[in-house]
């Protein structure tokens, strides 16, 4: 347990004891304690067919989440590690949870609900996985659904003051094309995770990154250029952490390749290459042209639903290249995916973080309950609880590290030390130096110490303006930390 999240635990059994008599209050407080060394809790969202299960299901490294062309995620679906698989209903009347069976078809998990959903406030999917151990991934419906309440579950879900166990820490928001809903999307959040609410912060995903560029091979550099001009937008940037590409169906594809899928590429791969280019002008093309190679049009549908047309180019123009086989195909499949990229950006930008996320999310919750619910015992207790939230607030040095890594985003430029300094590439001393993990001792402390003889004179200059010279201060700290032994990791 981190130091920050023992004070805010401290903080919280003293409120626990002090609304005793108060259950609703107590459930509140108690769910955010149990919270502070839990997982990060990650929530997908975005429209309609925004590829939410299907990047889900890349994460994870297994199709647990459904997919497919009709609506699949109707109601929020929170998925996490447990030593053997469990899907449990929760109904929203507060009537017990019910199990529903787990079945698999095809190598896929499937999740029945029939008729149920508008009755149901939310499905657990527990899943045997490494890769849900330190995040949990909720899977949100698409925001603009027209089936009758499914679209409102997702918007209030995701405008939770997350006063439950339930609420999410931070936000994947895919997206194919950025529009004004989604910068509109994106400033809500961060607009309510400056006040202590809801989730944490932002981060956009380009999740359909091969369909930008028409599909060519180079569609993940283009998709790269359009992140890049998105970070950059000033409109955005002040709320969202950043934007990353991804071409979600590859990476699934990738990380759940079979081998009749690789021998079915192979073969395809053998075709010369003029007719396979041919082929894959177009889904009509490549369903209904001729193959000098027998393949029956069902398995090209699979194929073409697996892969994709952009998928299909690249592991066919892969395989000449000198893949030979499934693991070598998928690992490269997965590294042209943009996957790596966003795990990268998962792991140091909010798993890192998430103690910090869930201590703020705490205090903010413990306020609100300090504000709205009187306490049994007297005013004198929620007045000593609430210098005591305050104490925490302003004492800890992770909060305003956040804060000013939100104040960089907002101004934009070229502040990548600060960024990097006030632990943007991740918590441990060596990543906030830019220096290699297997540093020694004495090269880190020389590297600390020339960063906090220029930040201590970026804070001093005159020139600079009052946000500038706040950040720097910001960061004067953050280096002192490291000289001291302070830093995390």
């Amino acid at each position: 347990m981190s130091a920050l999240a023992g004070r805010t635990r401290a903080v919280l059994d003293r409120a626990l004891a002090v609304y005793a008599a108060d259950p609703a209050a107590a459930a509140v407080l108690r769910a955010h304690r149990d919270r502070l060394d839990g997982p990060l809790r990650v929530a997908l969202a975005g429209t309609l067919k925004a590829g939410k299960s299907t990047l889900l299901n890349a994460l994870v490294g297994e199709q647990i989440a459904p997919t497919g062309t009709a609506e699949c995620t109707r109601v929020v679906t929170t998925y996490r590690d447990a030593p053997s698989a469990r899907i449990t209903a929760i109904p929203r009347d507060g009537t017990p949870p019910t199990d529903l069976p787990v079945v698999h078809r095809r190598g896929a998990l499937v999740i029945d609900l029939g008729g149920t959903a508008e009755r149901l406030r939310e499905l657990r999917v527990d899943w045997p996985s490494a890769s849900l151990r330190a995040v949990h991934l909720i899977d949100t419906p698409g925001a603009d659904s027209t089936r009758p309440g499914v679209a409102g579950r997702a918007r209030a879900f995701l405008s939770a003051e997350q006063e439950d166990e339930d609420g999410a820490d931070v936000v994947l928001h895919l997206v194919r094309h950025l529009h004004d809903a989604d910068v509109a999307f994106a400033e809500t959040v961060g607009e309510r995770a400056a006040r202590g609410i809801g989730p944490a912060g932002t981060v956009a995903v380009l999740s359909h990154a091969d369909e930008i560029g028409g599909g060519r091979l180079d569609a993940l550099m283009t998709a790269a250029q359009v992140a890049r001009r998105y970070r950059a937008d000033p409109a955005l940037r002040r709320h969202c952490r950043t934007v990353v590409p991804v071409a979600g169906l590859l990476a699934e594809t990738a990380r759940t390749l079979r081998a009749t899928e690789f021998a079915a590429v192979r073969d395809l791969a053998s075709t010369p290459r003029e007719d396979v280019e041919d082929l894959l002008l177009s889904a009509d093309r490549f369903l209904d042209g001729r193959f000098p190679e027998a393949l029956e049009r069902r398995e090209r549908r699979a194929l073409l639903d697996r892969f994709g047309l952009h998928g299909l180019r690249l592991a066919t123009t892969l395989v000449r290249r000198g893949a030979t086989d499934s693991a070598g195909l998928a690992a490269e499949l997965v590294r042209r995916s943009g996957l790596e990229d966003l795990r990268a950006v998962v792991g140091t930008q909010l798993v890192a973080h998430g103690d910090v996320f869930r201590a703020r999310a705490a205090l903010g919750a413990l306020g609100r309950v300090l504000h709205t619910v009187p306490s049994p015992r007297g005013g004198g207790d929620t007045a000593e609880l609430a210098a005591a939230v305050e104490r925490v607030l302003t004492g800890a040095h992770e909060f305003a590290e956040q804060d000013a890594l939100v104040a960089l985003q907002a101004r934009g430029g070229p502040d990548e030390e600060a960024r990097r300094l006030l632990g943007g590439d991740g918590p441990g001393a060596t990543a906030r130096l830019g220096a290699p993990s297997d540093a020694a001792p004495d090269d880190v402390r020389g590297l600390a110490l020339d960063a906090l003889a220029r930040w201590r004179r970026a804070g001093e200059d005159p020139r600079a303006d009052r946000a500038r010279a706040d950040v720097a201060r910001v960061v004067v700290r953050s280096v002192e930390g490291i000289l001291a032994g302070r830093s995390g990791g």
